[in-house]
């Protein structure tokens, strides 16, 4: 099939299924995060999707990347299962991490690159982590309320309004939180200073 022909084909697709789901194109692409004389050039064959932009179409739309293409007659898709993970900005107060509002975008990644559990990203502010974490890393974290002395966690801070970094230590009852920079003062946990641990480090990307 030729290229235009695939083209034409994938935009079929994202109109069938879109309305499948009884969405407007508009309604899709408030979703997916473009306009929505973007999705008609996309479902006219006119305009080809880049291919982050194709995957969050196939998630919004509930099917499976492959679901767009026409199937090969002499050989499997190529296409890798890829999971959406939240990139956390700020935290609202009082709501869950992952309502919408804490979220400000979504990276695709191969499923079979990453660790089970209940995953996301945040990108490291400042050096208080360096050289361990350097300033705008992201850092993927999986959910989890507590974790071993040692260990690298995403922490809530400021009333519940910011998500840090730190590495957690436990002197008896104690919990203290340290900058691998020695620059930087660590963390003393009080009743007057609360902190919660929404998660552990699990894997650092460094962004050149």
């Amino acid at each position: 099939m030729k290229f235009e022909d695939v083209t034409k084909y994938v935009g079929a697709q994202i109109r069938k299924y879109r309305k499948m789901r009884g969405m407007t194109q508009k309604e899709l692409g408030l979703k997916v995060g473009v306009k929505h004389n973007t999705i008609s050039a996309y479902e006219n064959g006119t305009n080809e999707p880049e291919q982050n932009t194709l995957f969050a179409i196939a998630d919004v739309l509930g099917v499976s990347i492959n679901d767009l293409f026409p199937s090969p007659t002499n050989m499997e898709p190529a296409a890798p299962d890829l999971a959406r993970i939240p990139v956390l900005g700020s935290i609202a107060c009082g709501e869950p991490i992952f309502a919408e509002e804490n979220i400000s975008e979504y990276i695709y990644m191969p499923v079979d690159r990453l660790p089970s559990g209940r995953l996301f990203y945040l990108r490291a502010k400042g050096s208080s982590m360096e050289p361990t974490i350097p300033d705008g890393s992201l850092v993927l974290i999986r959910e989890q309320p507590e974790v071993e002395s040692g260990a690298i966690a995403a922490v809530i801070v400021n009333d519940d309004t910011e998500a840090t970094l730190k590495r957690v230590k436990y002197q008896g009852n104690m919990m203290i939180l340290m900058p691998d920079n020695p620059k930087y003062e660590p963390i003393v946990v009080t009743p007057d200073n609360h902190v919660r641990i929404i998660g552990r480090a699990v894997q650092v990307t460094q962004i050149l």
